[in-house]
């Protein structure tokens, strides 16, 4: 069995395993880091919305994974099977051995279309679409645009998913076309959330309720789709009530937009630097696994109570950067997450509530209120959604260049 030894070594190339990467780098350019990774694309998932609002192409938010990897970094194009902790190595489903001093644990999490019945089989056919499959966006557009008169749904599961915001943004981008239009009144819009709360930060909950009002969107709280009958448009919810489910209702559509249940990886069950749930623990301000002093977790596997946001990732990497250099060095681990994470919520499309937010629901606003008020729908939110922040991705934070999150 091959056996390849590393200073570092990192599981997964999403927008957490580059940025770390890169910010090592710029660190400590000599180190020898491996990146596992099987994906040959690399995607900038943010932008999906947009494609299912017909503001992005699919192309906007796809490029090759080598294209984005790091010139010095080993790709290891191959997927993690198991963690050995204790040994320092992890091995690979081709069956060979990565030995190394630090590891980096940036896995992504699993979207579970599966876990709602009939859904995968009606996928992308008979009104049914998700923006959290980037193949499917361009069929929400379709929908959106081919929608005269009828309902259209929108869905929320559980926490934890990746952006709280998304789904709304879906809804929001949806009904703001069809009020331009002028078909909204001839078509009925429903969000059902499975949440008790539209939003978990209440700072920005008055400027979101005023948008579900002022598109006449039927809000369901405590509803969570559980089945899909895609060939006679049939979606039906559980009714919840103080965590338990109290009923069932039916609801028939024209269209239905889905955000799947989000779980672990499969693969990350069980490991000895997970917990129960299979998330990468980690002390939430260190991103040190409480266990393995070498291993280090971000991005959306990661156990930190915070929004699973590519701008939580743009934070985080470079405090892993730092500790894991810190620790390999024998040195105090200063840096520190604080829980920073961003919801763009897209309440049109020309305005955006930025939601800025850290641990325990504290504002985290990056600009003065006088510049940009995150809790109100601003022009200059949107500017940044569709315009700055791609670049800031592309060509910042996975470059390591560390533009207003040094630690």
């Amino acid at each position: 069995m091959p056996k390849i030894n590393y200073d570092v070594c990192i599981v997964g190339a999403g927008a957490a395993g580059i940025a770390v990467a890169s910010s090592l780098l710029k660190r400590q350019p000599q180190l020898q880091i491996a990146l596992i990774e099987p994906s040959k694309t690399h995607a900038y998932q943010p932008g999906w919305t947009l494609v299912g609002a017909g503001i992005f192409s699919q192309q906007q938010t796809l490029r090759s994974t080598q294209s984005v990897m790091p010139k010095a970094v080993t790709w290891i194009q191959d997927a993690a099977a198991e963690f050995q902790a204790a040994q320092n190595r992890v091995i690979l489903e081709s069956g060979a051995t990565v030995e190394y001093r630090a590891l980096v644990v940036a896995p992504g999490l699993k979207l579970d279309f599966e876990a709602i019945e009939g859904l995968t089989e009606t996928l992308g056919q008979h009104g049914v679409t998700s923006n959290y499959r980037v193949d499917l966006a361009p069929y929400t557009w379709q929908l959106v645009q081919e929608l005269q008169q009828g309902t259209a749904l929108f869905t929320q599961p559980p926490m934890p998913i990746k952006c709280a915001g998304a789904p709304q943004k879906a809804l929001y981008l949806s009904s703001d076309w069809w009020q331009q239009r002028g078909t909204l009144s001839n078509i009925d819009v429903a969000f059902h959330n499975a949440g008790g709360v539209l939003f978990g930060v209440p700072a920005y909950v008055p400027a979101l309720m005023d948008t579900v009002s002022g598109y006449a969107i039927d809000l369901q709280l405590n509803s969570q789709l559980v089945k899909v009958d895609g060939p006679n448009k049939i979606a039906t919810f559980n009714l919840i009530k103080d965590g338990a489910v109290v009923g069932q209702e039916n609801k028939t559509f024209d269209m239905l937009h889905v955000c799947p249940p989000q779980t672990a990886h499969d693969f990350m069950q069980d490991q000895p630097i997970c917990d129960a749930a299979g998330w990468v623990k980690v002390n939430q301000e260190s991103l040190q696994n409480p266990d393995f002093p070498n291993v280090f977790g971000l991005g959306d596997g990661a156990n930190t109570p915070n929004a699973k946001t590519a701008a939580a990732v743009r934070k985080q990497a470079p405090v892993v950067a730092k500790n894991l250099l810190s620790m390999l060095a024998q040195q105090p681990l200063t840096a520190s997450y604080d829980g920073y994470g961003s919801c763009p919520l897209t309440v049109s499309r020309s305005r955006i509530v930025l939601a800025e937010f850290g641990y325990g629901g504290k504002l985290l606003p990056t600009f003065p209120k006088w510049l940009l008020d995150g809790t109100r729908p601003t022009r200059s939110a949107w500017w940044l959604k569709a315009k700055a922040m791609p670049t800031i991705y592309w060509q910042l934070m996975l470059k390591g260049r560390e533009w207003l999150t040094k630690p």
